[in-house]
């Protein structure tokens, strides 16, 4: 069962850790999936990536096939199953990409997905109905079918011209899909709960944040047989190292790209 499966067996199963629990989670990097641990290198084949670039994805290849883990995640959600994060690059300094491989674990405590993801674009909420718009408020906004990017959008990050026509071809803006809940439904609340990031092995630094997730998707290549991820995540900062005075709100925007667990290793 993949992760987004875990959105049916979300009331009455998730959320319900315990104190005790949530702590040694936060302040530990014992006991996670692959092995992984702060100051751990994950390994990764370049193949899927070479693959990906060459077919128009957006995810921005990593510049070697080893990368250091500095910090790790639990994200709590009101879904069954655990989704951890590895962090090469926290992003917490603007100049920095934000990149993370995340691993969701079903039910069965077995690595059913694991995403490459890069970090697209960071917005900032200029007003409340924005900030509705990316929570879901009202019942819009965060957690509609659909989701697009536009090729102008891309332009103004930087994009080349070049790669705006790999990506886009003669459109105007490439389309997502809604990965959760029924697709015949117009709109699915966004998962909800926390993140608690650790940034060294005994929790004296790191980060605690509210957040609010949808995942949309898109086949992209000339046989439509490439896999993306666009993750739209509105995370609202409670705390940073222990300071309650750094909270504050941005919409984070990341580009997933799948890999099998065979292509890749924690050491």
């Amino acid at each position: 069962m993949s992760w987004k499966d875990a959105f049916k067996y979300a009331k009455g199963v998730a959320g319900n850790h315990g104190v005790e629990a949530a702590q040694k989670d936060a302040r530990s990097d014992d006991g996670l999936p692959l092995g992984g641990r702060i100051g751990g290198m994950i390994k990764m084949q370049m193949s899927p990536f070479i693959r990906a670039s060459a077919s128009g994805s957006l995810i921005t290849t990593p510049a070697t096939p080893d990368a250091l883990i500095r910090a790790v995640s639990r994200v709590r959600l009101n879904l069954g199953g655990k989704l951890y994060r590895y962090y090469l690059a926290t992003g917490d300094d603007d100049a920095e990409q934000e990149r993370f491989l995340q691993l969701y674990v079903n039910e069965k405590g077995e690595v059913a997905e694991t995403l490459y993801c890069t970090r697209l674009t960071r917005i900032i909420p200029q007003s409340e109905e924005e900030q509705d718009a990316f929570t879901g408020e009202g019942g819009a906004g965060l957690g509609e079918k659909t989701y697009s990017l536009w090729k102008e959008q891309l332009a103004g990050l930087g994009w080349s011209a070049a790669a705006l026509q790999d990506i886009f071809g003669d459109e105007d803006s490439i389309n997502y899909s809604r990965d959760a809940g029924d697709p015949a439904d117009d709109f699915v609340a966004p998962f909800t709960g926390t993140e608690t990031r650790v940034d060294d092995a005994i929790g004296e630094h790191g980060l605690k944040q509210e957040i609010y997730f949808m995942p949309y998707v898109r086949n992209f290549g000339a046989t439509n047989d490439g896999t993306e991820y666009l993750l739209i995540s509105t995370e609202i900062v409670e705390s940073q190292d222990g300071d309650p005075a750094k909270r504050a709100i941005h919409v984070d925007f990341m580009i997933g790209l799948p890999l099998e667990k065979e292509r890749l290793s924690v050491q």
